[in-house]
C-alpha cells in the first residue's frame, strides 16, 4: 500500500483576522503548516506529501515547510477546495493507491487517527474521522435565528481530517463532481454515490479558525518554562574597567579577561543558552577567538539572545547577583536592570539584579576577584 497525503493550505484564514495566512501563523516556535506537515512525515505508513498554498506562497513553498523526511511537493491551490484538492491530487506520483486528505490547520493531529483513517480506508475505500454531538443540535433559519428543528444528536457527527480514499473512489468523485462547492472531500463522495464510514476521530484534532482557537493552541504547543543557571569570574587587575552589562562603574580596578571581562553579562549569558540547552558562552564565543578580544558583554548577550530565539524560545525574566567587596552596586543597579531588559526583549521589572560581598572569604573576599550568578527563565520553545 503507498499512501499519498494531499495537504490543504490554500486558504487565508480570513476569521483569524491575522495579517498573513493563518497557515503561517507560529504555534510554539513553528508555523501551523509545519507541524501539519510534520505529523504525516514522521507517520510511518506514508509515502509522500503533497502540500497545496496560495499561488503567491507556492514558488516560496519549500522554504516555508523546511526539510522533510518524506518526498514533499507544493502545488498552487485553486478556487474552491475542490480544486485545490484536484491540483493536489494531480500531483501524487502514480504508485499512490491510498489518498489522505488533511487542513493545514488541524496540527494536532496524531498518528493513532492516522492509522484508524488508513485502515479503514483500505476496507471501505472512503473513511472519516469524526466525533459524535454530545449537545441536541437545533437547525435555525439562517436569516431569522428561529429554530425549524430539532436534530435527533445521534444522527450527528462532526467531521474531521484526514478524510482517506482509495485513488480510484476519490479519483470518480471528482471526475462526477458538480459545480457546487463542497466542503469536504467525503461530500463528494457521498454525492457521487459512494459510502463513506466514520471512524473515531480525536477530540484534541481541532480546527484552528477563531482567534481564541489560535490562543488556546499557541498555549498547548508552548513548552514548560525552561530555567539556566550561570556563573562567572574574573581576576580584578589595574588597568581595566569595571564594566556591568554596559555600565561602567567607577572603580580604580576591573577584571582580566579577553573580552571586556563582564562577568554580569558573561553569567547570564551562560544561564540563557543553558537553559535552551544551546551550548555555554565558551562554546559561541571563544576566548581565544579574536573576534570577541574586547567584546561588550552586552553584545555576547545580545547574540545568546538571539541564538535561543532561532529555537524558539523567549526569554521571560532573569536574576544576577554580583558578588564583589567593593565599590558598593547600589547606585548602578537601576541602570543595570533597565540595559538587561532592552538586550533580553522583557520589561524591567522581569529582571533582578542584586550586589552582595563574600564577607572577607576567598580571592573575592579579599577583593582580588568579582563574580556573579545567573538565571533565565525561557519560555515557548519547539515541541
Amino acid at each position: 500500500m503507498f499512501v499519498g497525503v494531499i495537504i490543504v493550505a490554500g486558504g487565508r484564514g480570513l476569521r483569524l483576522g491575522s495579517s498573513q495566512p493563518k497557515q503561517l501563523l507560529d504555534l510554539g516556535g513553528r508555523t501551523m503548516l509545519q507541524r501539519s506537515v510534520a505529523a504525516f512525515d514522521v507517520h510511518p505508513r506514508v509515502s509522500e506529501i503533497v502540500v497545496v498554498l496560495p499561488a503567491d506562497l507556492e514558488p516560496a513553498g519549500a522554504s516555508l515547510i523546511g526539510p522533510t523526511a518524506r518526498p514533499c511537493v507544493c502545488v498552487a491551490g485553486g478556487a474552491r477546495r475542490q480544486d485545490s484538492v484536484r491540483a493536489g491530487f494531480e500531483q501524487l506520483s502514480a504508485e499512490v493507491d491510498l489518498v489522505l486528505i488533511h487542513d493545514a490547520a488541524r496540527p494536532f493531529v496524531d498518528g493513532a487517527v492516522i492509522d484508524r483513517v488508513i485502515d479503514a480506508a483500505r476496507e471501505w475505500g472512503a473513511a472519516v474521522p469524526a466525533m459524535a454531538a454530545r449537545d441536541t443540535v437545533k437547525r435555525v433559519a439562517d436569516d431569522s435565528g428561529i429554530v425549524t428543528a430539532t436534530i435527533p444528536r445521534g444522527e450527528v457527527w462532526l467531521a474531521q481530517t484526514p478524510q482517506g480514499f482509495g485513488r480510484g473512489v476519490l479519483a470518480a468523485a471528482m471526475a462526477g463532481s458538480a459545480g457546487d462547492d463542497v466542503t469536504d472531500e467525503a461530500m463528494l463522495v457521498e454525492q457521487s454515490g459512494g459510502t463513506v464510514h466514520v471512524v473515531e476521530g480525536d477530540a484534541r484534532n481541532v480546527k484552528i479558525t477563531t482567534a481564541a482557537d489560535l490562543s488556546a493552541a499557541r498555549l498547548a504547543f508552548a513548552s514548560a518554562p525552561r530555567v539556566g543557571t550561570g556563573y562567572d569570574l574574573h581576576r580584578l587587575v589595574e588597568g581595566r574597567a569595571l564594566v556591568l552589562a554596559g555600565v561602567t562603574v567607577p572603580f580604580e580596578r576591573g577584571p582580566l579577561g579577553h573580552s571586556d571581562g563582564d562577568v554580569l553579562c558573561h553569567a547570564l549569558t551562560d544561564a540563557v543558552l543553558g537553559a535552551a540547552c544551546a551550548g555555554d558562552i565558551g562554546q559561541h564565543f571563544s576566548n581565544v577567538d579574536p573576534r570577541w578580544k574586547d567584546a561588550p558583554g552586552l553584545d555576547l548577550l545580545r547574540r545568546a539572545v538571539a541564538i535561543v530565539r532561532e529555537q524558539g524560545w523567549t526569554v521571560s525574566s532573569a536574576d544576577v547577583t554580583v558578588i564583589l567587596e567593593r565599590p558598593r552596586l547600589a547606585p548602578h543597579l537601576d541602570e543595570i536592570r533597565r540595559r538587561l531588559a532592552e538586550v533580553l526583549g522583557v520589561e524591567v521589572d522581569a529582571v533582578g539584579a542584586k550586589g552582595k560581598t563574600n564577607e572577607g572569604v576567598d580571592a573575592v573576599g579579599r577583593g582580588e576577584a568579582i563574580a556573579a550568578h545567573a538565571v533565565a527563565v525561557l519560555t515557548g520553545g519547539a515541541r
